[in-house]
């Protein structure tokens, strides 16, 4: 099965937290809190995501984490290899591979495709794109808003 780490699946929680409030800082504690991770987990994911240029650390009495580009902005394929490194699904798929089958491999130009489709498909979404949707309303609580139509 392919599946990102644990780390990666939670600091695409976390960015969701902070794109879901644009403009607002953050504290990890805080980030802890709305995400339901604990604190320790949430500092080691801020970091690789820092260190990307991600999000961005304020210190100071309101400091904390924001996110230094709007939401539409941060692709998936920059949260995964901030948090996992360079995407790679086999051996011969990264440019700088160590692999000794590479001369007589029949699939490793194949191998590269499925990678490249893996990560025009990771940059074609936005973190925007998956942030959770706005709750329904129910019929009682949605109001009616006359407009007059001129045709």
């Amino acid at each position: 099965m392919l599946r990102v780490t644990k780390l990666t699946d939670y600091a695409t929680v976390v960015l969701t937290v902070l794109a879901a409030r644009p403009g607002e800082v953050l504290s990890a504690t805080e980030l802890a809190e709305f995400t339901g991770l604990e604190p320790p987990t949430v500092s080691k994911v801020l970091k690789p995501l820092a260190q990307a240029g991600l999000v961005e650390g304020l210190r100071g009495v309101r400091g904390g984490y924001r996110l230094t580009r709007a939401p539409g902005q941060i692709t998936l394929f920059e949260v995964v290899e901030a948090m996992e490194g360079p995407l790679a699904l086999t051996e011969c798929s990264h440019d700088h591979h160590q692999c000794n089958m590479a001369p007589k491999c029949g699939a490793r130009s194949s191998w590269r495709l499925i990678n490249d489709v893996v990560c025009e498909a990771l940059r074609d979404v936005s973190l925007a794109q998956i942030l959770p949707p706005l709750p329904l309303v129910d019929d009682e609580q949605r109001r009616t808003i006359a407009v007059d139509v001129v045709s």
